[in-house]
C-alpha cells in the first residue's frame, strides 16, 4: 500500500476543463417575482467549472464528464453585495446560479481530492452579461434587444496538469479518461477576444469546444510562454549590463580614492 503513495517521476498527465458563465435576460415573470427584493436585476446567470467536452444530448457548454474524481470542491467568490458571497460547491455540478444587473470579477478556487496531493489553484473569470461586440468593447443594448439576441456565453478552455502524480491518483485518472472533443465544428464555437474574427461563428446557439480550438489554445499558451522567456532573457541581459557598469564605476571610484 505504501508504494502507491510514491510519485511517478517524470510523468505529466492533464485533464481538460472549461470555466465561465452563461447569462440570460430575465423574462417578465422572473422580473415580477424579483421586484420586491431585487427590482434592478436584469439577468440570470450561471458560473461553472466543467469538463471541456459537451454531451450531445445536453444544451449546455461542456459538462459531458464527471470531474469529481479529481476535483473535491470549487469555491466561487462573488461580489460582496451578494449574500454569502463565498460559495463552496462540494459535488457536481460545480456551478452557481444567481441573478443580477452588473458584470464583475469572480474568483474561482479549485480544491483537488486528497489523493491528488496537489495544492488548490485560484484563477479569475469576468462575469459576462451583455452580448459580445466586434470591437470587444462593452455595449449594453436595451433589454428587449438583448432578450431577442439570446443567451450570452463566456467560456475559457484550460488544462489542469499534474506533474509526478501519486500512483493511486494516476490510477484514478487513467480509470476515467476524458471524453475527446469533437474534431470539427457542429455547433457555434465559444468566442474569444484573441480571435475577434470568430464573433459570427459564435452565434446561433449553445457553443461547443472542438479539437481545433484546443490546438489553437495550446498554440496561444506556447506563444505566451515564448514571450515570457524572451522577456526574462531581455531583463537578464540588462541586468548583466548594469552589473558591468556598476563594476566599472566601483573601479573608477577606487582609483580616484588612491
Amino acid at each position: 500500500m505504501a508504494t502507491e503513495r510514491v510519485r511517478v517521476r517524470g510523468l505529466n498527465i492533464y485533464r481538460p476543463i472549461i470555466y465561465g458563465n452563461t447569462a440570460t435576460v430575465l423574462n417578465p415573470k422572473q422580473r415580477e417575482a424579483l421586484a420586491p427584493t431585487a427590482p434592478d436585476h436584469t439577468h440570470t446567470w450561471t458560473v461553472a467549472v466543467r469538463g471541456a467536452a459537451s454531451a450531445p444530448d445536453q444544451d449546455i457548454v461542456g459538462g459531458a464528464d464527471d470531474i469529481s474524481h479529481f476535483i473535491k470542491r470549487v469555491t466561487f467568490k462573488l461580489h460582496d453585495t451578494y449574500p454569502n458571497p463565498s460559495r463552496n460547491i462540494d459535488k457536481p455540478p460545480f456551478e452557481v446560479t444567481e441573478t443580477g444587473w452588473g458584470e464583475f470579477e469572480i474568483q474561482i478556487r479549485i480544491t483537488f481530492v486528497p489523493d491528488a496531493g496537489e495544492k488548490p489553484i485560484t484563477f479569475y473569470h469576468h462575469l459576462k452579461l451583455h452580448p459580445w461586440t466586434a470591437t470587444g468593447e462593452p455595449e449594453i443594448p436595451p433589454i428587449d434587444v438583448a432578450a431577442k439576441l439570446g443567451p450570452v456565453h463566456s467560456w475559457q478552455y484550460d488544462e489542469l496538469v499534474f506533474n509526478d502524480p501519486f500512483q493511486t491518483f494516476l490510477n484514478t485518472l487513467m480509470a476515467h479518461p476524458p471524453t475527446p472533443l469533437v474534431r470539427s465544428r457542429r455547433k457555434p464555437v465559444p468566442f474569444h477576444l484573441a480571435h475577434m474574427g470568430g464573433l459570427e461563428a459564435s452565434k446561433g446557439g449553445t457553443p461547443e469546444f472542438t479539437q481545433q480550438m484546443e490546438k489553437e489554445e495550446a498554440e496561444r499558451l506556447e506563444e505566451a510562454r515564448k514571450a515570457i522567456v524572451a522577456e526574462e532573457e531581455r531583463w537578464r541581459v540588462k541586468l548583466i549590463e548594469r552589473e558591468k557598469e556598476l563594476e566599472q564605476l566601483q573601479k573608477l571610484v577606487a582609483e580616484r580614492a588612491q
